[in-house]
């Protein structure tokens, strides 16, 4: 459906895509400021990324608090300008909501996570709906400092390259696993408790203690771009790179199948809790996998900055019919976005 659509949008476009310009297919779009126009923050172009966090869909709200749901719409988004190599300057946030949902309470986590992402909300749209949708919209940039770059595109690995994770997988899916087994049963769409701190990492009185249990609903419930990260892979000279929204092995194959390169795969990092197939199938981490031909100036790069060690994963290969985990053939599967609730797919 989304090359049915760029075929169509690209055809009735009344001019073409101009020299250095990213259109449907990336993370972002990268676009030139209209000429004339009045210069956005000393820069010629900017990143544009919109995402949507659709009730029963995206979010089960037997399982999020509102501002969750707020917080991990903002976050979902500028991860696509995380995985340009850009940052987030400004947000258009719009809410259909429907009767019995806090429409403030969801502005919270929205701007909680704008405040944590270092953008601002701008504007946007609210109407009444017969089910919870929040769309956001980001406006980006690519930093000077340092020498020029371009964005980091899914389309710039080659054969050779190194390929790096920004931290372990799997964390969100398990978070969602022990969700639902602590909520088996219980009304679809309620609050999951009033009690707890939307923001500590606590499950809101799911039954959920601290610890390794609580960590996980955090990752599900509470995600976090991997903006520096981001910034930093592209000053390095990384070649390309993609976040994990889909699921390890289906943004691998995103990434070469854009690059033309096949992908040999070492076992992956799998956070604390989660289990090895919630690592390579599950979605939501919102981890970086970066590839890069200068891996010693890459990991000297995240050192400098205070940032967790990359992991090294595997590297591009120059047959793009190979895709291979530990030297068998790589899994398929990937994140099912379903009514019902989000979760892994063969």
């Amino acid at each position: 459906m989304i090359d049915q659509l760029r075929a169509r949008f690209e055809a009735e476009a009344p001019r073409g895509m101009a020299a250095g310009e990213v259109w449907i297919g990336d993370d972002a779009a990268l676009v030139g400021v209209v000429p004339g126009g009045p210069p956005w923050h000393g820069e010629a172009q900017v990143l544009l990324a919109t995402d949507l966090v659709v009730q029963d869909v995206h979010v089960d709200l037997a399982f999020c608090l509102p501002e969750d749901v707020g917080w991990k719409a903002v976050m979902v988004t500028v991860s696509d300008i995380a995985a340009m190599g850009g940052s987030p300057s400004s947000l258009l946030v719009s809410m259909a909501v429907p009767p019995g949902v806090s429409a403030e309470r969801i502005g919270r986590g929205v701007a909680e996570a704008a405040a944590a992402a270092g953008c601002v909300v701008v504007g946007g749209d609210l109407s009444d709906a017969a089910v919870l949708v929040v769309s956001v919209a980001a406006v980006g940039t690519l930093d000077r400092t340092g020498p020029p770059t371009g964005p980091l595109l899914r389309s710039g690995a080659r054969p050779g390259d190194a390929l790096f994770v920004t931290g372990p997988l799997g964390a969100s899916a398990a978070g969602l696993r022990l969700l639902r087994r602590r909520t088996a049963g219980g009304p679809h769409g309620g609050d999951p408790g009033s009690g707890g701190d939307p923001g500590s990492g606590g499950a809101g009185g799911l039954g959920l203690d601290g610890g390794e249990d609580a960590a996980l609903v955090h990752a599900y419930r509470r995600p976090r771009a991997r903006l520096a990260e981001g910034v930093v892979a592209r000053r390095a000279g990384a070649t390309a790179a993609i976040d994990v929204s889909d699921g390890l092995v289906a943004d691998v194959r995103h990434l070469a199948e854009a690059s033309g390169v096949g992908v040999a795969l070492e076992p992956v990092p799998v956070a604390p809790g989660a289990t090895v197939d919630e690592a390579l199938s599950g979605g939501e981490d919102y981890q970086l996998v970066v590839a890069t031909d200068r891996p010693d100036e890459l990991l000297a790069a995240f050192a400098a900055a205070g940032l967790a060690t990359p992991v090294p994963i595997g590297r591009c290969t120059r047959d793009p019919g190979e895709q291979t985990l530990a030297g068998g053939p790589l899994p398929s599967g990937g994140w099912r976005h379903a009514i019902g609730g989000a979760g892994a797919r063969p």
